[in-house]
C-alpha cells in the first residue's frame, strides 16, 4: 500500500485498472479509476456502490466462478483500451499461487506485444524473448537476474555485468545460480540470446 501510492504519486498514466479487491486500496490513495474488474467476492458492497455512482468508470464484472483470474481480465482490460504498456502492482508477495500465475500471465502480453512489468518496492519483474541493454542509472536495483520461462534458452551472453557469460545455454532445473544476482560493472550492460524466454528480475534489498 505505502509503495503503490508513492509511485502513483510520482507517475501518471492513461488508464488505472482496479481489481476487485484493490479497489479499496484505489480508494484510499483517492484514485478514480479508468475501469474496475473482477468478480468482487472480497469488496464490501458499501464501496461498490460508492464507485456505482461515478459515471465515467467502465465496469467488468465477472462471477466468482471462472476460468481467469481477475488479473487476467484487468489485463484484457487494458488491452482492449489499447494499453501498449501496463505496470501490474500488488502482484506479490501474498498467495505463492496468485504470484505465478501473475508471473505467466506476463507472457499473455508478451505474445500480444504489450510491455508488463510487476513491481513491487523490492522487485521490477518481465519477460525477455530477445537481448536488451541496461542502464546502470536506470535500472531498478542493483542486482539483475536471469531465469529461463522456456525449458531452454541457448547461447546467453552477458557483456558489462560483474560476471559474464559468452554464449552459455541454461535450461530449467539446472545451475539455477548461474544467472542470479548479477551486477552492472559498466554504466552499460547487455544481455543477447539466440531464443527461449527468459525471466528477468531487476531488484534490491529490503532496505533499500
Amino acid at each position: 500500500m505505502a509503495f503503490a501510492g508513492s509511485f502513483l504519486q510520482q507517475k501518471s498514466f492513461d488508464f488505472v485498472i482496479s481489481v476487485d479487491g484493490g479497489l479499496k486500496y484505489t480508494e484510499k490513495l483517492n484514485l478514480v479509476p479508468t475501469a474496475i474488474v473482477g468478480d468482487f467476492d472480497t469488496v464490501e458492497p458499501s464501496l461498490l456502490k460508492r464507485y456505482r455512482n461515478i459515471p465515467e468508470i467502465l465496469w467488468d464484472v465477472h462471477k466468482p466462478e471462472k476460468d481467469e483470474t481477475d488479473t487476467e481480465l484487468a489485463i484484457n482490460t487494458s488491452m482492449k483500451l489499447g494499453c501498449t504498456d501496463i505496470i501490474i502492482l500488488g502482484a506479490t508477495g501474498g498467495r505463492l499461487d496468485h504470484e505465478w500465475s501473475n508471473l505467466h500471465l506476463l507472457k499473455l502480453c508478451l505474445d500480444a506485444g504489450v510491455n508488463a512489468c510487476l513491481l513491487d518496492s523490492q522487485n521490477k519483474v518481465y519477460l525477455l524473448s530477445r537481448g536488451k541493454t541496461f542502464y546502470r542509472s536506470k535500472a531498478y536495483g542493483t542486482y539483475v537476474s536471469f531465469l529461463p520461462l522456456t525449458e531452454y534458452v541457448h547461447k546467453i551472453t552477458l557483456t558489462g555485468f560483474k560476471y559474464p557469460l559468452y554464449q552459455k545455454s541454461i535450461h530449467i532445473g539446472a545451475e539455477a545460480g548461474l544467472c542470479i544476482s548479477n551486477e552492472l560493472a559498466d554504466e552499460k550492460a547487455v544481455i543477447t540470446f539466440e531464443d527461449g524466454i527468459l525471466i528477468c528480475v531487476e531488484s534490491r534489498d529490503s532496505w533499500h
